[in-house]
């Protein structure tokens, strides 16, 4: 059994288990000799072959403890039929979603068709995959998709798209309880398939107002929490809201999460403190120490281990693996976790 999903099971590890967020990517020159074999990203996403060579390229080089579908967020705006694109080093675009006729741009028919290569990845993945590995399945959650839906590709402050939500506030909690049922319908499906555990990335949840948090991340992600549960009751959830501070206890408290991953901006001892003790941790180092090596990166993961021990915890990094890491670092930073404090 993999030491990642015991954990769940509320067996206490000596050692913590250890992933990291974005760990198959750019930093990697096996992945980007990958990518030259695809006009797109997103026909990268849709080949299953090449997506599980991907997914299985970090385990290949590092001792991790699980291995974290390669795939992206906007799969599900994509298989809805909003056009989705990327462009090499801008990120995301997509065609701009309009508030009040988003029933009418997306459409629900084709949507699993679409996207099952998805699905078919998982599957070849997991036969591949050792059992002492887990396997994570993801996808975004409604209230960072539809900022990207509605401001047309990522953003600073998301201004215009925050601007159409205020002015027609029931239109948007329309569209997210929509977007709500295609993530727990997409998460459900990677279940199937094979995945052991989800994450539930809400990676601009800190610009959401906290007059509006509950409504407008909460309550959807509540929501998918319950319907992926309805039929996976057991299946370990581990939620992403970055950037939101003291609004994580609310998060902890009301979406039945059965983890918490925390961004580099949050105090650790806060945490122990104020999260419920039966809640997995994850995080929360800095990416930017596994930029740096060196002292810098061992003293910040001492820090961690020693705060976090007798805790139920997991290592990771407070968001994703940044390009320019070299990997090196990564196992410098997998053995230094690994050795005993």
């Amino acid at each position: 059994m993999s030491p990642f999903l015991n954990l769940f099971k509320g067996e206490k590890q000596k050692v913590p288990p250890i992933w990291f967020m974005r760990q198959a990517g750019r930093y990697l020159p096996e992945y980007l000799e990958i990518r030259k074999k695809c006009q797109t990203f997103l026909e990268l996403c849709y080949t299953p072959q090449l997506a599980t060579t991907i997914t299985l390229q970090p385990l290949k080089r590092f001792s991790l403890d699980a291995a974290i579908l390669f795939s992206d967020i906007l799969v599900v705006p994509d298989a809805l039929g909003q056009k989705v694109f990327f462009e090499e080093n801008k990120g995301p675009r997509l065609e701009p979603l309009s508030l009040a006729f988003f029933k009418k741009q997306l459409s629900a028919d084709a949507f699993l068709e679409k996207i099952a290569p998805v699905y078919e990845t998982i599957i070849l993945t997991k036969a591949q995959l050792p059992p002492s590995k887990a396997l994570l399945g993801f996808a975004g959650a409604p209230w960072t998709l539809a900022l990207y839906m509605m401001g047309g590709g990522a953003s600073r402050d998301f201004s215009k798209a925050k601007e159409e939500a205020f002015k027609n506030e029931e239109r948007f909690s329309e569209l997210l309880t929509y977007l709500a049922d295609f993530v727990s319908l997409h998460l459900i499906e990677q279940v199937k398939a094979g995945v052991d555990a989800i994450q539930l990335f809400d990676t601009w949840a800190g610009l959401c107002p906290a007059t509006h948090f509950e409504r407008w991340v909460l309550s959807p992600t509540e929501h998918i929490v319950s319907k992926v549960r309805d039929i996976f009751p057991d299946l370990p959830i581990i939620g992403f809201p970055k950037g939101i501070g003291p609004h994580l206890k609310d998060y902890a408290l009301q979406t039945n999460i059965s983890a918490l991953s925390l961004d580099a901006s949050i105090p650790i001892s806060w945490a122990k403190k104020e999260l419920p003790s039966s809640l997995v941790l994850q995080g929360n180092l800095d990416p930017v120490l596994l930029v740096a090596g060196g002292q810098s990166l061992k003293d910040g993961i001492s820090f961690l281990k020693k705060e976090m021990e007798g805790r139920s915890y997991i290592f990771n990094l407070g968001h994703g693996i940044l390009p320019e890491t070299l990997p090196s670092h990564v196992e410098d930073c997998i053995r230094m976790v690994k050795e005993p404090l």
